[in-house]
């Protein structure tokens, strides 16, 4: 039998900016239960939850890290995750299996960029969520200001449950208006007095008791029906409300605490196990078929893959959290996605870098195994007679991108197997080969997630690596009409080539009107791969060409469309008219026609008022009002269009049109304006024609390449 019931586990997730304090409070969190000997330090690079090597050498959180601590009856399943938005991918598959988040916030900074971002991630997943404003023994700290910015970002709905007496170096009493309490630590912090609230602050802590009861009471009728009789709710009443409140996303309690002097941590991880929802208490899962999965232990067995690890010398581990049943040692679980068996050879949980052997795991729990070599992120296991598929993580789309290629040669097989195992330990990055740029381009977060995927490639698989600036995806068209004719005639000893074509191209635009002054026998409208269209027509007339010849004229149109005449960029939105040309019966064939058909095209197209389009992306900036000045300016000197700014909640967010040319250090520059506190998203919009000083340039720069080719 499991250790822990489903009853008997909670799951949580901690989040917040960098520097709030995460790291601090778990290891708070397991010195209070007894677990370690001693609270270790992030400035002492000692703690239980940043023990890689990278986290040490840089001194923040890169990865989030499952530790589990007990108390009082209780497992406490803790997820510590990073800061920095370059890592979100780490925060949002922890919030996929959390049930209940805990936001802490720095109360000598308020409310960071960093708390905004992760609150949208909570709101997509209806995430039950405590706020705990940290940090109030630092001088600069503010409480209520701190909470005014709360409400002001995420809502009325925040209630405060604790208050400090006092803040900065004499920070150490807290006010508890739920159990109408005054927790008074000692300097070293550690398990407090409970004393009765002063008089000084009676009045207080009464209006907030009310305000706590209060709103309580509003999101729950019986509640209210109670309140109404008796004029207050004891505190098992008001902690079964918030539950329920909790639950439904209606209420966020808010806590305060010194993570740094453990003061505070002890009752936070009390309420954690008194209020917070255990996991079979959450509404159920989906299914992909949209059936409800009950979390019940006595269900059929069902697990979902949110992580995995690739450890040297050891192999994959992956983590997961049980959704039903009870999953065993040695148990054979089949993957939904693959329809292939695998063995669960051992269970473990997991206390940062240390696995420790268990026996079985319950439903709502979460555990580690070891060596599934066909399961991955966002992969279930169930058993074979009860296929079950559980909704997949969506992770954010990458936000840069570089070219990547080994910096010595024959080293491109190691390279290519250190990218796909990366990829599948971390889903927000990208790898895909481009013949159109002829490089491999990785895609990530931001400049510290590459620094980190450049870390692991070279530090734990071995290859060196350089990274490029990626070449830009132009496209070229026209914008007139043109005409052209082209012989191609070849004799030496032998069957000869001949091929004579006529040809008129102009630009392509949806519900055009047919082509004028041509006879037109047929035609054909092509959907191009890299985007846009080729509209092909036959208009010859009297057999000036025989019909056999005309798939190997557009051929060789096709051929010089993939290396336009411009740039070497790929071609589009073009109708081209064979109107006329010659033949001859011996020497005419398919590679003469190709060949004619190319050479057409590229005269024609440079006499059609040729024009270089550049990918335009839209471009999401949030960051504090202080600083918009300066990321406008910065954006202006990038030729972007700004389309819009919208201000709330001490934040802006502006909207613009950026060329993608003028982006690739975009990232490192707009953390080294806002002192990392803005995020930024960028998605495809469409192509837009590139000024001329810069098509003229490139142009240049591709001659000048041909002829060194030649």
């Amino acid at each position: 039998m499991a250790e822990f019931d489903t009853a008997h586990v909670k799951n949580i997730v901690l989040l917040g900016h960098a520097g709030s304090g995460k790291t601090t409070l778990s290891e708070c969190m397991l010195f209070e239960a007894g677990l370690t000997g001693r609270k270790g330090s992030v400035e002492e690079r000692n703690t239980v939850a940043d023990f890689h090597e990278l986290e040490k050498e840089r001194g923040n959180s890169i990865f989030s890290k499952l530790l589990h601590t007990r108390w009082r009856d209780y497992k406490i399943n803790i997820i510590d995750t990073p800061g920095y938005d370059d890592f979100c991918g780490e925060v949002v598959a922890a919030l996929r299996v959390a049930d209940t988040g805990v936001l802490l916030l720095n109360a000598a900074m308020g409310v960071e960029v960093g708390a905004d971002i992760i609150w949208e991630y909570t709101e997509r997943f209806r995430t039950p969520m405590i706020f705990a404003v940290n940090k109030l023994d630092e001088d600069q700290s503010d409480f209520d200001r701190t909470v005014r910015e709360v409400k002001d970002h995420f809502g009325s709905n925040i209630v405060t449950v604790q208050y400090p007496v006092q803040e900065g170096a004499g920070f150490h009493e807290i006010i508890d208006v739920l159990r109408m309490t005054m927790y008074k630590f000692r300097d070293a912090g550690g398990k407090p007095e409970k004393m009765p609230i002063p008089e000084a602050h009676r009045e207080k802590a009464d209006a907030l008791h009310k305000e706590l009861v209060e709103a309580v009471a509003g999101n729950d009728q019986e509640l209210m029906e109670k309140y109404f009789e008796k004029g207050e709710l004891d505190e098992e009443e008001l902690k079964e409300g918030m539950k329920k409140a909790m639950i439904r996303h209606d209420l966020f309690p808010l806590f305060c605490l010194s993570a740094l002097r453990n003061m505070g941590s002890g009752r936070l991880m009390g309420f954690i196990d008194n209020v917070c929802p255990s996991a079979n208490e959450m509404p159920p899962q989906l299914t992909q078929r949209g059936e409800k999965l009950t979390c019940d232990s006595r269900g059929p067995a069902c697990l979902f893959v949110y992580k995995t690890v690739s450890e040297p010398h050891v192999g994959d581990l992956s983590f997961f959290k049980v959704y039903s049943g009870t999953v065993r040692s040695g148990m054979e679980l089949m993957n939904n996605a693959t329809g292939v068996s695998e063995k669960l050879n051992q269970l473990f949980v997991v206390e940062g870098n240390k696995r420790i052997n268990v026996p079985e795991l319950a439903a709502g729990d979460i555990g580690a195994a070891l060596k599934l070599k066909n399961t991955h992120i966002n992969d279930t296991l169930c058993e074979k007679s009860k296929r079950v598929g559980l909704e997949p993580i969506v992770f954010p789309h990458p936000n840069i991108s570089v070219a990547i290629e080994c910096a010595r040669k024959g080293e491109e097989e190691k390279l290519s197997d250190a990218l796909h195992r990366l990829r599948e330990e971390d889903p927000t990055v990208s790898i895909e080969f481009s013949p159109e740029l002829r490089q491999t381009i990785l895609r990530c977060q931001g400049d510290m997630h590459l620094s980190v995927v450049r870390w692991k490639i070279e530090r734990l698989w071995k290859v060196d690596v350089e990274f490029l600036k990626p070449k830009i995806p132009y496209r070229e068209t026209i914008r007139s009409l043109s005409e052209s004719m082209y012989r191609h005639k070849k004799q030496s000893g032998g069957a000869g080539q001949f091929a004579e074509v006529y040809m008129r191209i102009e630009p392509w635009y949806e519900g055009m009107p047919e082509p004028k002054g041509l006879n037109v026998r047929g035609s054909e409208i092509i959907k191009l791969g890299w985007g846009g269209t080729l509209a092909y027509y036959n208009c010859i007339v009297g057999g000036a060409i025989d019909q056999r010849f005309m798939p190997s004229i557009l051929k060789g149109i096709m051929e010089k469309m993939q290396e336009g005449p411009l740039t070497g960029s790929y071609v589009r939105d073009v109708r081209v008219c064979i109107f006329d040309g010659r033949m001859h019966p011996v020497d005419s064939n398919d590679i003469s026609f190709r060949i004619a058909g190319l050479k057409a095209f590229k005269q024609a197209f440079k006499d059609a008022a040729p024009q270089l389009l550049e990918p335009i992306h839209d471009l999401e900036v949030l960051c504090p009002d202080e600083l918009t000045g300066p990321v406008i300016g910065d954006l202006q000197t990038r030729r972007a269009i700004l389309e819009g700014m919208d201000s709330g909640n001490h934040f802006t967010r502006m909207l613009a049109k950026v060329p993608l040319a003028e982006m690739h250090d975009y990232s490192s520059s707009l953390r080294s304006i806002t002192q990392g506190r803005a995020k930024f998203t960028m998605h495809f919009s469409g192509y837009s024609p590139t000024p001329f000083e810069i098509q003229k340039k490139l142009m240049e720069e591709y001659h000048k390449m041909e002829k060194e080719e030649a």
